[in-house]
């Protein structure tokens, strides 16, 4: 009966950290780029009572051991495809496969990296994201700037008064995919930091890697599906509320036990 008020608690503290993950999911439904979380779990260790026999003295195909709960493992990053939303923005840009644009942080000696590409013009006319931070690869627009535009291979162009053709400012966005991005750090604001364990950032080659598309005037939404969500979010409050319950359960067996009289 006591271990069953521990294991039910150790389901109680997992199902919380995935109500919390749930939230988190719900709450960033409409932040662009985001790429919900999904908590997965591992069952802990078992006290073996007996264990499974077969010699000339035994024959027991099955042990009997007992669980002893639950743990959570990882809170894993799905980079599943977001929906692509229009805005007639001519700098909104969405990627289309497993890119990331490469953005310069103060504080940061290596680049970061996001799914944003609601691009801003700063105060110099430089490519920024709404906190300012620089995205890599163009060249500050000229002044009296007019009409830019993001092409397919992240080429940034615009015109100038009296001018025919586009002109281009400096190299295209510097876009770059990892061999597991489940593995970048998440710094928050839409930011992710490459580790060991994303493998290192290799930069996107438009001429021979189709794996990856640019589209200008869209911006990718958050892959967060709400109704998913819903139905994690039942299972979750009703996987909490089933082991609150079998700890009151133990509770009043263990109370009904220490009542007996002889």
């Amino acid at each position: 009966m006591m271990r069953a008020l521990f294991t039910a608690s150790t389901g109680m503290g997992a199902q919380q950290l995935n109500m919390d993950t749930l939230a988190h999911n719900m709450s960033n439904v409409n932040t662009v780029g985001f790429k919900k979380q999904r908590v997965e779990f591992q069952d802990l260790l078992y006290q073996t009572i007996r264990r499974p026999a077969a010699d000339e003295n035994r024959n027991e195909p099955v042990g009997l051991a007992v669980g002893l709960g639950v743990r959570p493992a990882a809170v894993n990053t799905l980079f599943t495809q977001g929906n692509l939303q229009s805005t007639q923005n001519p700098l909104d840009v969405a990627i289309s496969g497993p890119g990331f644009f490469a953005i310069q942080v103060p504080g940061y000696e290596e680049p970061l990296y996001t799914r944003d590409g609601a691009i801003k013009v700063d105060g110099n006319r430089q490519l920024v994201t709404a906190d300012g931070n620089l995205y890599l690869g163009p060249e500050a627009l000229e002044e009296n700037y007019t009409d830019p535009r993001v092409a397919v291979d992240g080429t940034v162009s615009y015109m100038l008064p009296g001018e025919t053709e586009p002109t281009v400012a400096g190299e295209p966005l510097q876009i770059f995919k990892f061999s597991n991005p489940a593995g970048l750090q998440k710094i928050g604001k839409n930011l992710y930091q490459a580790t060991a364990n994303s493998g290192e950032a290799m930069q996107w080659e438009p001429d021979s890697d189709n794996s990856i598309a640019l589209h200008s005037e869209y911006l990718e939404m958050s892959n967060v599906q709400v109704v998913e969500e819903m139905v994690n979010l039942i299972t979750a409050q009703r996987a909490y509320e089933f082991n609150s319950k079998v700890i009151q359960s133990s509770d009043e067996m263990l109370q009904t036990a220490a009542n007996l009289r002889r």
